[in-house]
């Protein structure tokens, strides 16, 4: 099948990779001009494991190509798949505008279009996006929606760090549409995709990602404050929650449920905070879908605290990026912390092996320059020289290389992950542990 994807950012870029590993010929389409380059010649927009490989291979098989030539991209294809951001404005509602303006652009490439075409959402929106949708198409086109093309919900569930895993293996494939034509049309693009697949309404296809993430963000909070009341009774958290989660009849699942530092990235944030505005639109009380957020915060001033006890003046970060396997710094919760500490004039070295400043674009880019101006001075190269020059370590993420490194008995451990190789440090603190 042809197929274009519109946005190169996470969710774009493993779909760009992934369908055109299943034989697919894909268009990535995108408005930032790095991105297009990047996958023209065949590297990854997005640091995520085996991602880089899958676009080498099939831009070397030429299944992958990318442009911001919108109109040659929907010319040249019969799906179009948009994966483009919807941020967080300040007031909680998503800024739509990506998503409006890729529509008005889709619609104008339509015009002069004879055949059908299907056009499916995989950016989280607000239900009633894709009727929205749909309306602009048909005023940019001049054609009749289910008549000259149709409009799907198809969300995705991709975790950063497994989101290859995740494409392949989700709990399901949901798709919301009203139009049998584009449900097959998108059945057959997903074909190879491990999961049985649900076929909703529309607007219940527009929700779940939000119901998921908010659940998710829930989860994680929730895990915490265990976490933290176990600490104080002496009560080993890990061996608790181990023992909760076997009840898989009623606890449902295993994932999120570790007492750990606090959760961020770009979703579990956006959609906990879209949720609830959602509620307060309509004056309706949530006090738990609302206390999540809080207690999430809670947790980072926990951390801070607890670093500033330790009176450490210079400090060592191994991991800055919100996920293990990831260079994503979005809503990054150790990002704010460094950052009030140097506000409390602390020598702050970081070491992140998949943070490269020249390689970071886009959102992530424009967050990290906005919280850490100067974070190129922060990150070192070298982890042994982060470690020797900093009194306190602080672990935020358990990668293979954080994990084997060598720490000195005289400096100070605060592990926010849990790695048991380093529990028997004479100086090892672990958060909830």
């Amino acid at each position: 099948m042809d197929i274009s994807v519109f946005g190169l950012g996470y969710v774009g870029c493993v779909s760009l990779g992934c369908l055109a590993q299943d034989g697919n010929q894909v268009i990535g389409v995108d408005i930032n001009s790095t991105k297009v380059d990047l996958i023209n010649d065949g590297k990854a927009t997005i640091v995520e494991k085996d991602i880089d490989a899958i676009i080498e291979k099939e831009h070397q098989n030429g299944r992958i190509s990318a442009t911001d030539d919108t109109h040659d991209a929907v010319m040249n294809s019969s799906l179009s798949i948009i994966c483009v951001g919807t941020p967080s404005l300040n007031n909680g509602h998503l800024n739509m505008d990506y998503m409006y303006n890729t529509a008005r652009s889709i619609g104008k490439a339509l015009k002069s279009k004879t055949s059908f075409h299907v056009i499916s959402i995989r950016s989280t929106v607000n239900p009633g996006t894709n009727q929205v949708v749909g309306r602009i198409i048909e005023e940019e086109s001049g054609k009749q929606r289910n008549v000259d093309f149709a409009v799907v919900s198809n969300p995705e569930f991709l975790r950063e760090g497994s989101a290859i895993s995740d494409y392949y293996n989700p709990p399901y494939t949901v798709i919301g549409s009203d139009n049998e034509v584009a449900i097959n049309c998108v059945k057959d693009a997903f074909k190879s995709i491990n999961a049985p697949f649900k076929v909703v309404d529309i607007k219940v296809a527009e929700m779940i990602k939000y119901i998921n993430n908010s659940f998710h963000a829930l989860k994680v909070s929730f895990a915490n404050e265990v976490g933290n009341i176990c600490k104080k009774l002496g009560v080993d958290s890990h061996e608790l929650m181990n023992l909760f989660m076997e009840d898989d009849h009623l606890n449902i699942s295993k994932a999120y449920l570790r007492p750990g530092f606090a959760y961020g990235g770009s979703c579990l944030p956006k959609d906990l905070k879209g949720l609830s505005t959602m509620a307060h639109d309509f004056y309706l009380e949530t006090p738990v879908i609302s206390s999540i957020e809080n207690s999430n915060t809670c947790q980072k001033r926990l951390v801070f605290d607890k670093i500033l006890d330790t009176r450490a003046k210079a400090i060592g970060v191994l991991g800055i990026s919100f996920k293990a396997g990831t260079d994503d710094l979005r809503s990054s919760p150790i990002v704010e912390v460094i950052e009030k500490l140097i506000g409390k004039g602390k020598e702050i070295n970081i070491f992140d092996n998949n943070v490269q400043i020249s390689r970071l674009i886009g959102k992530n880019k424009s967050f990290i320059m906005e919280k850490l101006p100067h974070i190129g001075n922060l990150l070192k190269e070298d982890i042994t020289e982060v470690i020797n020059s900093s009194e306190l370590i602080i672990i935020t993420n358990p990668s293979e290389e954080i994990k084997s490194v060598s720490i000195p008995d005289n400096k100070i451990i605060f592990d926010l992950t849990r790695i048991q190789s380093l529990e028997n440090h004479p100086n090892y603190n672990g958060l909830s542990w």
